[in-house]
């Protein structure tokens, strides 16, 4: 992880650090999320997720996130 990354990975809540720690691990096998169904592996309901996501689209990590779609619940394409 690069120095930018890591300073900008201190910065994150508690719950912004575990999405992404989720992300990472889970993001290597598959490419959509769904806020509801990351919530529901994290303890935490889908509303929590989308409003700690941006966080990190917007942070300079080893993960891409980009808001994807809306249908039945915001979906997320990830890229590490």
């Amino acid at each position: 992880m690069s120095a930018t990354a890591s300073a900008a990975a201190t910065e994150l809540t508690d719950k912004q650090r575990r999405i992404l720690a989720y992300l990472r691990r889970e993001g290597r096998t598959k490419t959509y999320f769904k806020s509801r169904l990351i919530g529901e592996d994290l303890g935490l309901s889908a509303k929590e997720v989308g409003a700690n996501m941006s966080a990190i689209c917007e942070g300079a990590f080893d993960v891409d996130v980009e808001k994807w779609g809306y249908s039945s619940g915001t979906t997320w394409k990830v890229s590490v």
